[in-house]
């Protein structure tokens, strides 16, 4: 065990949760702007574009439930791994992940280029609109397999303790694509004479896909050369180990169904959404970018406290775990309460960071109003949660999620929009009383203490 690894289990606890987390906050807002730089350009465009590539982002993350189901699996195995001191054992779990991750996304691309179209069917008869999701969308389903891979690079090297490099390869990642979106979307890059390529919307998502390529290309090489921990080989990742591979599978198929769970809940808060028309959808789909964006900080925390959590475990030290996610909690819930204080005075002038559409604006002004709270109580309940992935006892999270969207908001929305026929307003609200039951569960799953005993 290094020296780093014995710092990360018997120095200052807060320094150290601020040592990893920090990097890999901003690791996760620049991977954040990636998707923030789009809205902002494609909203330049029109209301539509800004509308079919909403629709199509909350399709295409139903996906990410194969990328979750080992990805949360990975924190657990490797930080575990990692803290125990077999350093064999992490090496093959990296190289175990990295192979299955290609795998999955190979097939959930295939699956996806076919049913896309009628998909998005389901959700707009707007030919504009539809047209907007299909040229983004694509080219983004074309180079799944990347997307994932890039994401487990970066959470192996996070896990081992090592926040900063997935930090620097997000930085050059997001200037590529902020250089990029403009100089593809439009005939000249804005404000010059610079030509363009004047792809439009197409543009948008070849320029995040070009930027995930750099990202991939970049941790690779690392893991591939070596660093001070570990180095992975060409032959083990193409030599399959059963036995982790079957943890990676079980361990986080709860975490994989409660992505799934949350984001076909998102679908059907799309289609109920709909029935207000395009602005409100553009709306949304601006709201949902910026909650992501705002979210960014607390999965830098929580990947952070996750990882200290799984190498504590791993040296048995529960106490230390423990005072990890209370820490994490708190800090969450301070810095959300911040965002959610400037966003609920100036909402008007957020909302026209991405579109100058005043219809759309006047929507998601309510919207972040409204929803914006709810921030607080899921970046708590987020920084308790961190125990679970970090002990690989995900089955919490999957509750959590099932209840508050399909046991209330879902049942809630169809009340809303379909038997009362109330305004936006209320389908808005939904969002908080789904987000204060799904902290609820969280809380009463962490002081159970069923995560306490859990190994990898």
């Amino acid at each position: 065990m290094d020296q780093n690894n014995n710092e990360l289990l018997t120095g200052d606890l807060r320094k150290n949760l601020l040592k990893i987390s920090i990097p890999t906050m901003l690791g996760f807002v620049l991977q954040a702007v990636y998707d923030i730089v789009d809205m902002i350009w494609i909203g330049r465009i029109s209301a539509a574009a800004v509308a079919g590539v909403t629709i199509f982002s909350t399709i295409f993350w139903i996906v990410s439930v194969l990328n979750e189901i080992i990805g949360s699996s990975s924190i657990s195995l490797v930080s575990q791994s990692y803290g125990s001191g077999d350093h064999d054992r992490t090496v093959k779990v990296v190289e175990q992940t990295l192979t299955f991750k290609a795998l999955v996304a190979i097939i959930a691309a295939v699956i996806m280029l076919f049913i896309l179209e009628p998909l998005l069917g389901f959700f707009t008869d707007e030919a504009n609109v539809m047209k907007a999701a299909l040229d983004y969308g694509y080219i983004r389903i074309f180079f799944l397999p990347i997307m994932f891979s890039s994401y487990s690079v970066n959470t192996s090297l996070r896990c081992l303790g090592d926040a900063k490099t997935p930090m620097y390869i997000m930085i050059v990642a997001s200037i590529v694509n902020i250089l990029l979106d403009p100089l593809f979307m439009f005939s000249h890059f804005p404000g010059t004479n610079i030509p363009g390529l004047n792809l439009g919307v197409f543009g948008a998502g070849l320029a995040t896909v070009i930027s995930t390529i750099v990202a991939f290309t970049l941790g690779f090489v690392i893991l591939i050369r070596g660093t001070d921990k570990m180095k992975i080989t060409l032959r083990g990742l193409f030599s399959l180990d059963w036995g982790i591979d079957k943890k990676l599978l079980t361990i986080g198929l709860p975490a994989g169904i409660e992505v799934l769970s949350r984001n076909l809940a998102s679908v059907f808060t799309l289609k109920f959404v709909s029935q207000y028309g395009t602005n409100t959808v553009a709306a949304m789909g601006i709201g949902g970018r910026l909650f992501n964006f705002a979210f960014m900080p607390i999965f830098g925390i929580v990947m952070g406290s996750s990882t200290i959590v799984g190498q504590c475990l791993g040296a048995e030290n529960l106490e230390r775990a423990k005072d990890t996610a209370k820490f994490s909690a708190l800090l969450n819930f301070i810095m959300m309460s911040i965002v959610s204080i400037i966003a609920i005075l100036f909402p008007r002038q957020v909302m026209r960071i991405f579109i100058d559409d005043v219809n759309v604006i006047e929507v998601g002004k309510s919207m972040i109003q409204i929803m914006i709270p709810a921030l607080a109580l899921g970046g708590a309940a987020m920084g308790l949660g961190s125990v679970f992935p970090g002990s690989g006892h995900n089955l919490p999270l999957l509750l959590s999620s099932l209840i508050s969207r399909w046991g209330v908001q879902v049942p809630l929305l169809y009340l809303v929009t379909r038997v009362l026929n109330l305004s936006v307003l209320y389908v808005w609200g939904s969002f908080i009383v789904a987000d204060a039951v799904e902290m609820l569960i969280v809380f009463i799953s962490y002081k159970r203490g069923t995560w306490e005993t859990k190994r990898v």
